[in-house]
């Protein structure tokens, strides 16, 4: 058995393997065999959840307050606590390659239900046909399962003939399956569940967790995480800061570059760390895992907010004189297509099977490229030109640039998620090199480009100057669009499921999600609506979250775990790195704050 069979990621098809099978898996997970639907996905043998609370309690207990790796030596690890879906809600927002059918298949249990019955009534349409023409010979046909492939029906059969460990099943995530359980009378503790370790829901189909990708897929997946809607603003920062602001692109970037490496070595330290809050909780114990993950979730909140300011602003610009006046209650374009947008958004956030989310992944970087392309096409084909002009430093709102910038490197809570589905982990630096030097030049390049398009008329987004007449601008608007309406569900959706698994198991129904997750939608659309500044907005994001996320908490979580074993030059680098965030964070804030309060 290779390597990635080991981990649980062997042919998913396994699970389509008939009642011998599920028997054995029965028999090791010490539950009974399932006596209704044989085939049945969501009837598989499986604790009972009064059994699952009390291991999970049991576990909690053994964890308590102890840091990431000693619980790892444990066998609890730190995963075992709140959030569990983060490692399989993150996963959806990168850039996938499009699954296998058995994948689908494994996502949907009505599928397999479907599929098992069919199998079942192929099964006895053979068996009467080879009763029919044996007859007069000695013996009956002895007949495998028609729809397995030939590998799996050897398997079947080997596995009936001769004795055979039990077979491991699959695990839920990309951790490595449990071992068999310890025979009665054993002192040896039993290992941890799978559903300590992710979230298992009975109302909502997760994904199927991600294959180990190569260095190209890894390469679209930092793409995909950086290159965001950012990009728009960054002529805006040369019109706040001046012309010298480019200077914080290649020094944000590096120290950001960096401190993704430190990610790295923060999870290359224990075994059991592989998500961000699994870091926060080897640094600090559980109190850091639960503040890196309300961080992080209040980040995705706020980028969800964002896209449906931008939402509005662009679709008021197609169709400015669009209004609203009913029942003395005016809506202006701007706020007539926010509210339309969410709504039209809202059926996507209720999705029970979530891996069709992951189809609408790739969006960001094909959106992007086509973005960018429109703005030269109008600079170059349609003679606008370019015209210098502008200053080369403005004190005033430099914060606001700094801000802007910054916002732009917001990918560390997907990097480590990126780290752990490499197959060769070693090539991550190079990855993370070229994912940080390639973006850097295209942000400088469109931050450039848009100002001397536009000059001091240029807007929060470069999109809005663009002349409607010409046909790239009307593709760049469009583009513009269709990004945040398919990344809304994928940003707001961990959010959801955080809060989702944090209710008592008997709120855990579809019922309430759905109404969890419409009052998410809704709660961004009147924070929206409230504070409808993009540009300053984003400034305030990328001068909190991401000097939080990108600078801060890196650098403080592998001082932390690296405790006694860093040379005196990291020390000195993550210290200067956690000050210049501090910094960052507390001038930009202040001064979008201060701007939105004035306007």
């Amino acid at each position: 058995m290779d390597r990635d069979e080991e981990r649980g990621h062997a042919d998913r098809s396994l699970l389509f393997i008939g009642d011998e099978d599920d028997d054995i898996e029965a028999d090791r997970d010490g539950a009974s065999p399932p006596s209704s639907d044989p085939g049945s996905f969501s009837d598989r043998s499986e604790p009972s959840i009064d059994e699952e609370e009390e291991e999970e309690e049991e576990e909690e207990e053994e964890d308590g307050d102890g840091r990431g790796g000693a619980a790892g030596e444990d066998g609890g690890g730190p995963r075992g606590t709140w959030p569990k879906s983060f490692r399989q809600s993150i996963d959806m927002m990168s850039v996938v390659p499009s699954p296998a059918m058995s994948s689908i298949i494994v996502a949907s249990p009505n599928l397999t239900r479907l599929g098992n019955s069919i199998k079942e009534a192929g099964s006895s349409f053979f068996l009467n046909r080879a009763a029919s023409s044996a007859m007069g010979h000695e013996g009956s046909l002895r007949l495998t399962r028609p729809l397995l492939p030939s590998s799996l029906s050897q398997l079947s059969s080997a596995s009936a003939s001769q004795p055979q460990p039990p077979p491991v099943k699959e695990s839920t995530d990309s951790l490595p399956p449990r071992p068999p359980a310890p025979r009665a009378g054993s002192t040896e503790a039993p290992p941890p569940k799978p559903s300590s370790t992710c979230m298992e829901s009975s109302y909502i189909d997760l994904p199927p967790p991600t294959t180990k990708c190569g260095q190209r897929q890894a390469i679209l997946n930092g793409l995909n995480v950086l290159c965001g809607v950012g990009i728009l603003t960054t002529s805006y920062g040369i019109k706040q800061g001046g012309w010298l602001s480019l200077i914080l692109l290649p020094l944000l970037g590096g120290c950001s570059c960096y401190t993704g490496l430190l990610l790295k070595k923060c999870i290359d330290s224990s075994p059991s760390i592989d998500t961000y809050p699994d870091i926060g909780q080897a640094a600090f114990g559980i109190y850091g895992r639960i503040f890196v993950s309300v961080v992080l979730y209040l980040e995705l909140y706020a980028s969800a907010v964002e896209y449906i300011t931008l939402l509005g602003d662009s679709l008021s610009s197609v169709f400015p004189s669009a209004d609203l006046s009913f029942v003395g209650v005016y809506l202006n374009a701007h706020n007539l297509f926010a509210i339309t947008m969410a709504l039209a958004i809202l059926p996507s956030v209720w999705l029970k099977n979530l891996s069709l989310l992951s189809y609408l992944s790739a969006g960001g970087v094909i959106a992007t490229t086509a973005v960018i392309v429109c703005l030269f096409w109008v600079g170059i084909g349609e003679g606008i030109g370019f015209h210098p002009g502008g200053t080369a430093l403005n004190l005033t709102h430099f914060p606001v640039a700094l801000g802007l910038y910054g916002y732009c490197y917001s990918g560390h809570s997907v990097f480590p998620n990126i780290y752990s589905s490499m197959e060769e982990r070693s090539k991550f630096t190079f990855v993370l090199l070229f994912c940080f030097i390639l973006v850097t030049f295209v942000y400088a390049g469109v931050a450039v480009s848009g100002f001397l398009m536009f000059g001091e008329s240029t807007m929060s987004q470069f999109t809005l100057n663009m002349p409607q007449q010409y046909i790239p601008s009307k593709i760049a608007i469009w583009m513009t669009i269709i990004n945040p309406y398919t990344k809304y569900a994928l940003t707001l959706t961990p959010v959801a499921l955080s809060i989702e698994e944090a209710l008592p198991k008997r709120l855990q129904t579809y019922q309430v999600a759905t109404c969890v997750r419409t009052a998410l939608v809704a709660s961004t659309v009147v924070v929206a609506l409230t504070f409808p500044y993009f540009a300053l907005v984003m400034a305030l994001l990328g001068s909190v979250f991401t000097m939080l996320v990108a600078l801060i908490l890196p650098c403080a979580c592998y001082l932390s775990i690296k405790k006694g074993s860093t040379t005196i030059w990291e020390v000195v680098l993550c210290i200067t790195i956690i000050l210049l965030g501090i910094i960052c964070a507390c001038v930009g804030s202040y001064t979008s704050i201060s701007q939105m309060i004035t306007r």
